[in-house]
Formats: C-alpha cells, sequence, structure tokens
C-alpha cells in the first residue's frame, strides 16, 4: 500500500504496508557471530539492504561461511533486520557447484525434478502403436534426417525432402509431438508450464520436461520411429509455398547430423545426402534473400562457448559462429513457425479469423533510440533513413554491413541491439519488427519451451475444427512464459560471467587489448574480443585527470585534458582482480 502526496507536478509516496512479498528466498552468505548462538546471513545481490538475522535453531546444519538459501520468516515494524531460516547449504563461495547452485536459486529456477514429477514421465508408454499411426500421416519411407549442434542431446526438428512428379520439392518440418505424451492436468504438464523452459547454463542444461523425455522419448533420434507434429510445404524452385499441410505425423530418422557435418557437405558437395542438403541450403538460401527484402534485420552476433575439462574447468574459449548449414535450419525452422501462426490466424482470403493464439511478437524500435542512433552514426559519416519501418531496417542492415571490420563496428552494432525492442509472447499479434513478419508463433521447439507446446495444443484444436478459447486466460500463460524466458536468460548470462571470471582468474596480471562495451556516470566496461571477458574501470582509478559521464556521446572525458574513452574505442588493459562471487573482473587501463 503506498500512500501519495501531490506536489505542484510533483508526486511524492511512503509505503504504508507491504501487502505481499514477491520473494521469499534469497542467496546469500551465513556468518556465525562468535560465541553467540545468532547469525546473520549477507547477500551478495542488491536484493536487499540488510543483512537477514539468524536465530540458532534456524542454522539447519549451516556453518560459518557457508553460501546458503535463506527463508524470510518475518520482519516485525520497527526492525533493523528481518529473521530467517536457512532453509539450504549450497557449499564454500566461489566453488564452481556451489556458484552455478547459487544462479540457479537467485532466479528460483529448480535444478531437479519432484519425485512424482520424475515417476509419472518414466510411466509414459514408450511405444509406436498401429492404432495411433493410422490416425497420422505416415511419412516413414521419406527421406528424413536432424541437423544439430555436435553436443545436442533432444533433437526436436527433422527435415524431410522429396521432389514431386512435377518438379517442385516437398519439405516437411517435423517437430516432436510433445502434446502427445505431455497432457494437460497432470503434474508432468504442471511443472513445465511452471518451468516454461529449459535453461542453458555453460556446464548443463536445466530442461523443461525430464530427461526421459527431452532425450529418449520425444528426442527424434535416428533409426528410431517417432511421433511428430508437421508443417509440410510444397516449394517451386523460387523456394515459394505453392502447397501448405499441418497435423500430426510418423517420421522415421535416417541420419543425425551435426552442424560441421552438413556444412562439410554444403561446402565439398560430397559425402552422404549431400545432394538433398545441397537443395534445401539453395533454397534457404532465396527464402533468407526474400525475408531481408522484407524488412528482417540482419543481427548474426556471435555466441561465446567454453571448452570444459572433466571438472567443469574452463580450459579454452571459442565463438558460435552461424555458416550456411545454421542458416538452412533456421529458415526452415522460421518458415514453418510462420506459416503455422498465418493459418490460424488468417481465413483463405487473408482476413484475420480472431482466433486465440499465443503469437512471438516485436515490436517496432523506440523512436528516441533510433533518432539517437542516427544522430551518432552521423559522426562517423553514416546515415540512415527513420522514414518508416521498411526504411529503418533497410538502414540498418546497410549500417550492420557498412560497419564489419571499421574500428566502431562494436560500438555501433551495440547501439543498434540497444535500439530495438525486446521480443515476447502474447495473444496480440503486432507482428515481428526483426524478423519482419506479420504473423509469427514459435512452434520449433515443445521439449524446451512451453509456448510451442501450447502453440501445438491450440492448432490442434483448430484442425479438429475447434471454436477459439478465452483470450485472457492465454494472455496469462504468455506472461508467464515471458516472465520465464526473461530469468532463463539472467541465469545463462551470470553463468556465463562466472565462467568468464574463472577462466581469467589463471590471466592476472596481464595486459590485453579490449574494446570499450559500455559506459557509465562510475567507469566504464571493456570486453576482451578474444575472450569475450568483461572487466570494469572506476573512474576513481583514472589517476590523469577528472572525468565526467558524456552520456549522449556514450563517452567519459577528462575536465583537463580532454583525454576521452568512448564505447567501441580500443584500449590496453591489465587484468587486476577477479572476484568469482560477485562475477566481476576489475581491470587498469595500461597508458
Amino acid at each position: 500500500l503506498v500512500t501519495y502526496n501531490f506536489k505542484g507536478k510533483k508526486v511524492e509516496g511512503s509505503v504504508v504496508e507491504v501487502l505481499e512479498r514477491a520473494k521469499d528466498a534469497f542467496v546469500g552468505v551465513f556468518q556465525q557471530i562468535a560465541d553467540k548462538d545468532f547469525g546473520f546471513v549477507v547477500f551478495d545481490k542488491k536484493t536487499m539492504n540488510t543483512d537477514m538475522f539468524i536465530s540458532k535453531n534456524h542454522f539447519n546444519g549451516a556453518e560459518d561461511g557457508d553460501k546458503v538459501i535463506v527463508k524470510m520468516m518475518e520482519w516485525k515494524p520497527g526492525s533493523k533486520n528481518p529473521e530467517g531460516e536457512i532453509i539450504t547449504v549450497l557449499g564454500a563461495p566461489g566453488e564452481h557447484e556451489t556458484e552455478i547452485h547459487s544462479i540457479l536459486a537467485e532466479y528460483g529456477l529448480p535444478y531437479t525434478f519432484p519425485e512424482e514429477v520424475e515417476r509419472e514421465a518414466e510411466e509414459i508408454d514408450r511405444r509406436i502403436h498401429d492404432s495411433e499411426v493410422a490416425k497420422r500421416r505416415d511419412m516413414r519411407g521419406i527421406c528424413t534426417f536432424t541437423i544439430d549442434p555436435k553436443d545436442a542431446k533432444d533433437f526436436d526438428d527433422a527435415l524431410s525432402i522429396q521432389k514431386l512428379e512435377n518438379g517442385n520439392w516437398e519439405i516437411g518440418v517435423h517437430i516432436a509431438d510433445v502434446s502427445h505424451y505431455v497432457v494437460p492436468g497432470t503434474r508432468l504438464d504442471d511443472e513445465a508450464y511452471d518451468r516454461a523452459t529449459s535453461v542453458y547454463l555453460v556446464d548443463r542444461v536445466v530442461p523443461m520436461l525430464p530427461e526421459v523425455l527431452s532425450n529418449d522419448v520425444c528426442s527424434l533420434r535416428p533409426n528410431e520411429d517417432k511421433y511428430t507434429f508437421s508443417a509440410v510445404f510444397e516449394l517451386d524452385e523460387n523456394a515459394d509455398v505453392v502447397k501448405e499441410w499441418f497435423g500430426r505425423t510418423v517420421i522415421h530418422s535416417d541420419r543425425r547430423f551435426s552442424y560441421e557435418e552438413a556444412q562439410e557437405r554444403i561446402e565439398t558437395k560430397e559425402g552422404d545426402l549431400a545432394e538433398e542438403i545441397l537443395v534445401l541450403d539453395r533454397l534457404a538460401k532465396i527464402l533468407r534473400k526474400n525475408r531481408i527484402n522484407n524488412g528482417a534485420i540482419t543481427f548474426d552476433r556471435s555466441e561465446v562457448r567454453f571448452n570444459l575439462d572433466e571438472n567443469s574447468e574452463p580450459i579454452g574459449v571459442y565463438f558460435k559462429i552461424s555458416k550456411d548449414s545454421n542458416h538452412l535450419i533456421e529458415e526452415f525452422m522460421l518458415l514453418a513457425n510462420r506459416k503455422v501462426s498465418e493459418f490460424v490466424s488468417l481465413n483463405r482470403k487473408g482476413v484475420p479469423t480472431g482466433n486465440t493464439f499465443i503469437y512471438r511478437i516485436h515490436d517496432d524500435p523506440d523512436p528516441t533510440k533510433l533518432e539517437a542512433l542516427r544522430e551518432f552514426v552521423s559522426t562517423f559519416g553514416y546515415k540512415m533513413d527513420l522514414a518508416n519501418t521498411k526504411k529503418v531496417a533497410e538502414s540498418l542492415n546497410r549500417l550492420l554491413t557498412d560497419v564489419k571490420g571499421k574500428g566502431e563496428e562494436n560500438m555501433i552494432e551495440t547501439l543498434a541491439m540497444r535500439s530495438m525492442s525486446k521480443a515476447i509472447y502474447s495473444t496480440n499479434p503486432i507482428g515481428h519488427y526483426g524478423l519482419g513478419f506479420e504473423y509469427y508463433s514459435h512452434f520449433t521447439s515443445p521439449i524446451r519451451r512451453y509456448p510451442d507446446l501450447i502453440a501445438h495444443r491450440l492448432l490442434q484444436h483448430y484442425l479438429d475444427g475447434g471454436k477459439s478459447p478465452d483470450k485472457q486466460a492465454y494472455e496469462e500463460k504468455s506472461k508467464h512464459c515471458s516472465a520465464m524466458e526473461r530469468l532463463a536468460g539472467d541465469a545463462e548470462r551470470d553463468s556465463i560471467k562466472f565462467m568468464q571470471v574463472k577462466f581469467m582468474e589463471k590471466h592476472l596480471g596481464e595486459v590485453f587489448t579490449g574494446v570499450i562495451s559500455g559506459v557509465a556516470d562510475f567507469g566504464f566496461w571493456v570486453q576482451i574480443p578474444e575472450n569475450g571477458a568483461e572487466g570494469l574501470i572506476k573512474l576513481r582509478d583514472l589517476m590523469d585527470d577528472s572525468y565526467q559521464y558524456d552520456a549522449k556521446n556514450h563517452a567519459v572525458i577528462g575536465t583537463r585534458t580532454g583525454n576521452q574513452y568512448q564505447l567501441g574505442q580500443e584500449v590496453k588493459i591489465k587484468v587486476m582482480k577477479a572476484n568469482l562471487i560477485q562475477k566481476q573482473l576489475d581491470f587498469k587501463i595500461v597508458e
């Protein structure tokens, strides 16, 4: 409850009472007071500006210095410290398992399944039954294969390809039929909905579904018959969709390719199924070109990955870079996602049906941020046309192409990314700006994303002639899935930061060339390109001058010398400190 005082245009408020706390479990370090029967949990995140009091009967096995999960019991009016109970001892701060489990606990992400959920999953009938096959389109005789990362364990999509008598190509996008096994009203479905997404940390996956489903029953493994939900397209030589079909199928994957193996087929034109992969690659390139011409933005940033030893220690860093084989899969998944969304949302005449569906939406960029970006890049000689959304997309694509290999590439790419809105789930189909699609839904990854599972159920409902269900109920589901996706993304970034700090521990005192990746009023961050590690340089540590923050130019400027450090600028730094607990690196400028 909040009370307000209106003073002219200024509004002042004060909290009168806390009705309900959004969170009651926190991660911190337990400190027992010497010779006393109480202690405190000190928090390692800015989640609370005070420590939590723990009486001896609530230590629950925790010892001084342990990292713990503590549950707030009460916070009496007028009391400086809330009182809590330690519910889990995570281990010694800085140790690998302790910190990974701390990250999951910080975001409320579970890393084990309840026993009854595991039991329910184990009891699922894994057999392929003739009676069920009879209800489906049997596509087991068509050439079918998967293309995934080499270390993937769950294969939720496969492609089939065959040439038709008329010279066109029938391409099947086959998705694991999770909805056949995970049905509403079960503990298994409730748990999947609560999690809403799989979480990909640096050294492990925290799956949305128990392993027996994600890695076995639903995984489209080679040489096994599998139930799938498919989008089947007839494409001509120009990659135009001549016909489309959606429904439940049964497939048999002939081969499991890694992206590297598929890329080898594309580059050498040799090897098993090379002809089929080359046809798919050619069609995918046309689809991608058409998408860009229709307003898609081509952000293609590499992702940092770690080589880990058997103890999960980082022994090397590499970057995941998208090649033709990645784009091949991406384009056919995008096609399926878009066409499923259009099928539900538009009738044969192209008129909106008003059917309830769960969409993946991406709003237009913030006009203020775009204007600031245009003004900023003009100082480097780049021009942007912001007249309409199509012109903006064209300008952004041209800008991203023009800065490749230039000194300002990192800075301008970063600012362009920051001008974008965040993609979320919604029942309101406002379109996906970044992809250039009017209607777009997630359909192709139901093993790891709950919105895809919802899309499967709704699509089948409409294929069966069902009427549109209550929109508000699905809007609530959309909000929940968006929120869980954000939490998972934050946890994934924290785990990467932790591993980068761990990797850089071995390089204390070494000098690197880095690029300024962020600027604030208290300092700036520098990223080392070869490993992605990012460290902070505090303004108070710059001894040559007194620096002021210039928000407009994303820089800090010396008041006496005029010396400046600007976003995207290359600088030499020395690694001074690596704090595993705070996941923070401190750098020092080397003159």
